[in-house]
């Protein structure tokens, strides 16, 4: 699927609860199907900066696509960045740094988050758009 097919699909699926209490929720069930990094790759590199909660990410090159791990201290944001780990893995550097993520803003998720939780949410993206550009310039 491509970058804009899975924010629709995690739009569609958002769009099914009224109360952001259940969203939360939702996203908490979401960081539960989180590919989760090896504890080997839990150091200070894989560490997202700016964030409040500890935040460990890993991405791997392989076929010319990107595949992501991640885990994360807290459980809401252990679901904030399995949601853009399910946008963004297996695909092309190129198309990751093009994205634009605008499933952010339809789910209202940046307005829902404590500033100190959306800076976070700005360091995921910034981190996982870094890999994309550093495999973009080996291949």
């Amino acid at each position: 699927m491509t970058i804009k097919e899975n924010e629709l699909e995690i739009i569609e699926e958002f769009s099914m609860f009224d109360d952001w209490m259940d969203k939360y929720e939702y996203i908490i069930e979401i960081g539960k199907d989180l590919p989760l990094i090896e504890d080997q790759f839990k150091i200070e590199d894989n560490l997202i900066k700016g964030c409040q909660s500890r935040v460990w990410v890993q991405a791997d090159f392989k076929g010319g696509e990107i595949q992501f791990s991640a885990d994360s201290d807290a459980i809401i944001t252990k679901g904030i960045i399995a949601l853009l780990i399910r946008v963004l893995n297996n695909q092309k550097p190129e198309d990751i740094l093009k994205a634009e993520l605008n499933f952010i803003k339809e789910i209202g998720l940046q307005e829902h988050l404590s500033p100190t939780r959306a800076n976070g949410l700005v360091g995921m993206v910034k981190q996982i758009k870094t890999y994309a550009l550093a495999f973009m310039a080996k291949s």
